[in-house]
């Protein structure tokens, strides 16, 4: 730390509020101590709803308390409501009437609802529609001459040609149309009142017909349609008492890509009925206050859940039911603004305040961040910029990313000027204003941002990661970064003026991003699912959807006359148009529908 101590005397004494004798350097073994607390087995994986995560507010919170970081309006809490997970109602049948003759199948031995699956109760024919896929830019539709209005359609998992490398679709490697909520959104866009999904055990000879675990498919919370799989001996039964060779008919898809769908005869009714509730909790952001001479604060923040026992978002699915650590992920940041309180609670009183926020929701879609935002507990006017720390404890090579250097017109100067001296290189981008992280919430509110990070690894959302692999000494350096350019934004009397920044390209599937599949639409959404829609939590100036006079906070939810229920419904929607077309589309703003004509554009 002298090293920065040095730099901040030829800045003058002022600029560094640290260099008073006697104060507390930021140490690795208090950094530690709370990684080993958050990621330890007791706390269990600290998963959203659960009460790991509520053990681990509360010990946020007595540490604040302890390093003379105020509460504000009385409480250290700032509580929300998500839904945290779905759980199988009493209701879930299955029975079918064929020539006259009833049967009925066991749920979750013959048939089990997935997560995504809409309550409903259905009676109604079958039609068989292939893959369930509709890809018009590989001239493929499992729905072409087909009326499933009404109907309950079945399905086969995957998609075509699946095992070869030269296949109009990905071949060893699966598209989109192979994802379980695009076979739900074409389904339901055509009228249909269910879907009904099978292993295609036809290309599978020796593998199991496994049905889904409930509650670890990845997908909506809810779909809008009934979402059933069963078991591939039953739609076989069906297949041979209408005369059909299912395996046959998969064969010859997979040959020709022509598909071979039909409508079962009348004496062939499905009754069903699924029951899917959505379990909701309260969680609780942990908000603390260090006051300034003004009313101006600078954030520090950090997300402190992580997945628990693991779910639809663990990378190591078959390790599902055991703790999920988060030593790095999030423990990482959360000690490190822990550690930060401490340090900074110990030193005298700055021109501008601080402001400590570890945020709960993170891991579901930056819901702790996004919901602090839209109710600030304190002005967010007056917030100078917001530093995230998101997985800094396993610096590789020497060196921190830090992200969105340009959304803030003196922020690349300090992050340069406070890691002088430091033994660890930051490697900067003026991007990165968005992101899967909570300073995303901030960026749509024009604060502007860093984003600290130490990599990827290969123990990213598994069990395996544990503390024993945490660097807190290089994360302590991190640390020394992050509190000199705390300090700087804390005494210049100039605040960093807002700039929007081109985000670099998402991967593929982030709908209206600048990468990934499909069209250039231009809207940032809102990861936090609403009842029915997609809200966008900003629009990128010059875009599509700025030129047609979007704007943050609309709920789209029609697309190209499409029903848009959720962000998969949105990302499929858009994956379907090409550059160049014009789409109208439907916003809600302020509870009233506006219309717009959006002319998509290529990516960039």
């Amino acid at each position: 730390m002298k090293k920065v101590f040095l730099v901040a005397a030829a800045l003058g004494a002022s600029m560094f509020a640290g260099s008073r004798a006697g104060a507390p350097d930021l140490d690795s073994d208090h950094y530690l101590k709370h990684v080993k607390f958050l990621a330890s087995e007791k706390l269990k994986g600290r998963g959203t709803g659960t009460e790991g995560l509520e053990r681990a507010a509360d010990y946020i919170a007595r540490q604040l308390r302890g390093y003379g970081v105020k509460p504000l309006n009385g409480s250290y809490f700032q509580e929300f409501q998500v839904t945290v997970r779905a759980e199988l109602g009493t209701h879930n049948k299955f029975d079918y009437q064929m020539e006259g003759a009833r049967a009925s199948l066991k749920s979750q031995e013959d048939f089990v609802p997935l997560n995504f699956s809409a309550t409903a109760k259905n009676s109604c024919q079958l039609v068989f529609a292939g893959y369930g896929i509709s890809a018009k830019e590989l001239n493929y539709d499992d729905y072409a001459g087909i009326d499933v209005k009404d109907k309950c359609v079945l399905v086969l998992r995957y998609e075509p040609q699946e095992f070869e490398e030269k296949s109009v679709f990905a071949g060893k490697a699966y598209t989109e149309h192979a994802q379980l909520p695009s076979k739900a959104f074409h389904a339901r866009n055509r009228g249909a009142r269910a879907v009904i999904l099978i292993n295609n055990m036809a290309n599978r000879s020796g593998e199991s017909d496994k049905l889904e675990t409930f509650g670890q498919t990845s997908g909506p919370a809810n779909a809008g349609i009934a979402f059933v799989q069963v078991k591939y001996e039953v739609a076989e039964r069906w297949m041979k008492q209408a005369g059909k060779d299912l395996p046959g008919i998969v064969k010859n898809i997979d040959h020709d890509l022509k598909p071979r769908s039909f409508a079962f005869a009348d004496s062939l009714k499905l009754e069903l009925e699924t029951e899917i509730r959505h379990v909701q909790k309260k969680v609780r952001n942990v908000v603390g206050y260090l006051p300034g001479e003004t009313d101006e604060y600078v954030v520090i923040g950090a997300h402190y859940d992580h997945l628990g026992l693991g779910d639809q978002h663990s990378l190591a699915p078959a390790l599902i039911g055991k703790p999920h650590y988060g030593a790095d992920d999030n423990a990482s940041g959360t000690a490190g603004l822990l550690e930060l309180a401490r340090y900074f609670g110990a030193r005298p009183k700055m021109k501008r305040g601080v402001l400590f926020v570890a945020f709960a929701g993170e891991e579901l879609g930056l819901l702790g961040s996004s919901y602090y935002v839209n109710q600030p507990v304190t002005p967010l006017k007056k917030a100078v910029a917001m530093i995230n720390m998101d997985m800094i404890g396993r610096v590789q090579n020497g060196k921190v990313f830090v992200g969105g250097t340009g959304t803030g017109s003196t922020l690349k100067s300090m992050v340069e000027e406070a890691a002088k001296g430091v033994e660890i290189t930051a490697d900067l981008s003026e991007k990165s204003g968005y992101g899967s992280s909570d300073h995303t919430s901030f960026t749509t509110k024009e604060v502007p941002v860093l984003f600290f990070f130490s990599g990827l690894h290969a123990d990213y959302h598994k069990p395996s990661d544990t503390w024993d692999k945490i660097d807190s000494a290089s994360a302590v350096k991190v640390l020394r970064i992050v509190a000199g350019v705390t300090d700087r934004l804390a005494v210049v009397a100039e605040r960093p003026l807002f700039a929007k920044v081109e985000p670099p390209k998402m991967p593929a599937g982030a709908a209206g991003g600048s990468g990934g599949y499909g069209p250039y639409f231009g809207s940032i959404p809102d990861f936090a699912e609403v009842p029915n829609g997609v809200r966008f939590s900003d629009i990128r100036a010059g875009s599509p959807a700025a030129k047609a006079g979007l704007k943050g906070g609309d709920i789209l939810v029609e697309f190209d006359g499409k029903a848009i229920q959720n962000l998969y419904d949105y990302t499929y929607a858009l994956r379907a148009k090409k550059p160049g077309d014009v789409v109208k589309v439907k916003v809600m703003r302020g509870g009233a529908p506006v219309e717009a004509e959006v002319a998509l554009e290529a990516r960039k």
